[in-house]
C-alpha cells in the first residue's frame, strides 16, 4: 500500500470510528459504558497523534478526504463521554456475546490498516 493510500485509509478509519462512537452515545448501555469513555478517549489521542504526525501531507489532500477530515474533527470534538461511566458488561447488563463490543470492534480495524 501506499503512503497516499495509507494516509487516505486512516482518514477513513477515524471518521468512521468517530461516526461508530457519536452514533453509540445513543445506545442504552453503551452511552453508559465504560468503553465508550475509553475507546473514545484512544481514538481522540490517535486522531491527534495522527493530524500532528501528517502536518505537511495532509494540505496535500483532494476536497473530498479534507471534508472527512472535517467532519472528523468535529464529530470527535462533539462527543461527550459519559463520567463515572461502568463497564455495562462487568456489571452484567450488557448482553452481547462473550468479545463483541460495538464500540471496541471498530477500534480493531485500526490494527489491520497500520
Amino acid at each position: 500500500m501506499g503512503k497516499k493510500e495509507g494516509l487516505s485509509n486512516k482518514i477513513r478509519f477515524y471518521h468512521y470510528a468517530s461516526g461508530v462512537l457519536i452514533t453509540q452515545t445513543e445506545d442504552p448501555l453503551c452511552s453508559k459504558c465504560k468503553a465508550l469513555t475509553n475507546t473514545a478517549r484512544a481514538v481522540r489521542e490517535g486522531f491527534r497523534e495522527f493530524e500532528q504526525k501528517h502536518t505537511g501531507e495532509l494540505v496535500d489532500i483532494d476536497d473530498e478526504l479534507r471534508l472527512v477530515l472535517a467532519k472528523t474533527s468535529r464529530n470527535l470534538a462533539e462527543l461527550i463521554s459519559p463520567e463515572n461511566a461502568e463497564g455495562q458488561k462487568k456489571a452484567g447488563k450488557c448482553k452481547m456475546p462473550e468479545g463483541v463490543c460495538f464500540i471496541k470492534s471498530s477500534k480493531s480495524i485500526l490494527d489491520k490498516i497500520e
